[in-house]
């Protein structure tokens, strides 16, 4: 997609000690919605919504998040952890001169603002989450997942450790956003029948081989962008916010999911992965944030929702914003 030609503008905000790189649209002087990506995306991922959002009368702001594409990158697994990722976007927020905003994340980014609205409330006029459900952890997660995989493989598990996750993924980064994607779509999704070994598997070793793009949702041009974010940023940082799981768990301990109190909804495909993983997550939004106004679930779609899907995502964003 040409940005500029869909009205979407980049710049470099100095904000919360860092530089991130951020697409933008829309009149600075409308409300803001703060677009918040996931694993392993970039402000790119929102390419469908901004232009669309710009011409319905808000002000958007999708950045690349610390350690991706051009933005910082900082060197310390410390620097990914969730009180980072909130302040960050709280100060992106300040840096546009607004008290609040609307704030919607996808996958990774959906963790975000859902603690963001925690952590953050007075910053989060409301939230919208997309592919991951709110979630209160019982215990740290990494034990979690051990006692559930044991010794079977699971990413965030294989992630923790530095270094061979990252000499994996970064080999050929092009290759590895394409397999991706194709995995974690509507149309690639398998459920597994069985679940490899930990020792000898990596993230990528079972990804079924894609068909020949284009596909429905992604251009050549599209994976040439990522793969040359990629390229640059490498994915310490990205896989170093799974590495903080554990500590975000300490932080957000004693914040229950009650405390989301302001109008909140959640968009979902029903093809996508996480979801199979999740699959009370829709029934605890519902019966636990004191103004969850819905979920919508896309027929079809996969992990990667938004832009899988972007007119239906777009209506049933722009639905929620409206009813504001």
């Amino acid at each position: 997609m040409d940005l500029a030609a869909a009205g979407i503008r980049e710049r470099v905000a100095h904000v919360n000690g860092i530089e991130l790189h951020v697409l933008e649209a829309g009149d600075p002087a409308d409300p803001t919605v703060l677009l918040s990506h996931g694993f392993p995306e970039g402000a790119y991922s929102w390419r469908h919504q901004l232009p669309v959002l710009a011409a319905a009368g808000y002000h958007v702001i999708a950045p690349d998040q610390r350690g991706y594409g051009h933005s910082s990158r900082p060197d310390d697994v410390g620097e990914y952890g969730i009180g980072q990722l909130t302040g960050d976007l709280a100060a992106l927020l300040d840096d546009a001169g607004k008290d609040d905003a609307v704030f919607v994340g996808h996958d990774w980014g959906a963790l975000i603002v859902w603690e963001a609205a925690r952590l953050i409330p007075s910053r989060v006029r409301a939230v919208v989450g997309v592919s991951v459900p709110a979630v209160e952890w019982p215990a740290p997660p990494t034990q979690l997942f051990r006692m559930v995989y044991a010794d079977r493989f699971f990413y965030m598990l294989y992630f923790q450790q530095v270094g061979p996750p990252e000499a994996e993924l970064e080999a050929d980064p092009t290759e590895t956003i394409r397999k991706m994607f194709w995995g974690g779509s509507g149309e690639g999704f398998r459920t597994p029948t069985e679940i490899p070994p930990m020792e000898g598997t990596g993230f990528l070793t079972h990804m079924p081989e894609p068909p020949p793009l284009p596909w429905t949702w992604l251009t050549e041009d599209d994976l040439r962008y990522y793969g040359a974010q990629f390229g640059h940023s490498g994915f310490f940082g990205p896989i170093s916010y799974y590495r903080n799981l554990d500590a975000n768990y300490e932080v957000l301990k004693g914040h229950a999911l009650e405390e989301i109190t302001m109008p909140s909804a959640f968009i979902g495909g029903t093809n996508d992965p996480v979801l199979v993983m999740d699959s009370s997550g829709l029934q605890r939004m519902q019966d636990r944030l004191p103004d969850f106004r819905g979920s919508t679930m896309l027929d079809g779609a996969g992990h990667w929702t938004q832009q899988e899907r972007p007119t239906e995502f777009n209506d049933a964003l722009l639905s929620f914003l409206r009813g504001l």
